[in-house]
């Protein structure tokens, strides 16, 4: 009798036997922080600027609209109600843009680390959409873990977490991801990242000049 392989769907994509999910789950190793990068981080936090892009030119800011319409539709499985849907691909843009970093990086990450879940908690702890680690709030925020379940303060900790992950590895994506997911130097996490990416581009060439302009 022939024995069927099992294969784990895990995000939108399956993982080979063997690769537990404990594996993907968040869990950034606390390490001590520098005062000087201490309080660039808490001052990357604080910053309440609201998730609302402006932008110079009105081809700009229809290319936003563009995607901020293609990206809902992506998400309608994930997210049935159409104003938490809007409302969380405009907040995600502006973290995203506010850190320098690609919105569909972001929306990738989110997949592997929680699907999606904004009450996601991992074996190790980590919480919320991006799977951020308690000792987070301790260290740069007001102490108050339980804030990493809302919403925009989840994706502004995680944005500014993988940015200074970036900034510690000198622009490497693939160690910075390993950080993010203290897996540092295997390809496991990074790989699933970089596939569920990909399931998030849209218009590259057109988002382009938006990325140029100023979230606030």
């Amino acid at each position: 009798m022939m024995r069927r392989r099992c294969w784990l769907v895990w995000g939108g994509f399956a993982l080979l036997p063997g690769w537990s999910i404990a594996a993907q789950s968040g869990g950034q190793i606390e390490e001590p922080l520098a005062d000087a990068v201490r309080s660039a981080l808490s001052a990357a936090i604080a910053d309440a600027a609201p998730p609302r892009p402006t932008f110079e030119n009105i081809e700009d800011r229809l290319a936003y609209l563009r995607w901020l319409a293609a990206m809902s539709e992506r998400l309608k499985r994930r997210k049935s109600e159409l104003h938490t849907r809007v409302e969380f691909l405009e907040t995600l843009w502006y973290e995203s843009k506010r850190k320098g970093l690609e919105p569909a990086l972001v929306l990738g990450l989110i997949q592997v680390e929680s699907a999606f879940r904004k009450y996601a908690i991992s074996r190790v702890g980590a919480r919320g959409y991006m799977q951020v680690m308690p000792f987070w709030a301790r260290l740069i925020g007001d102490g108050d873990a339980a804030k990493l379940f809302h919403m925009q303060t989840n994706l502004r900790f995680g944005c500014v977490i993988l940015r200074h992950y970036l900034d510690i590895e000198r622009g490497d994506l693939f160690l910075a991801l390993g950080r993010y997911n203290g897996s540092r130097g295997r390809s496991e996490y990074p790989g699933a990242v970089f596939a569920a990416r990909r399931q998030w581009r849209y218009g590259e060439q057109q988002m382009s000049s938006a990325a140029g302009s100023t979230p606030g």
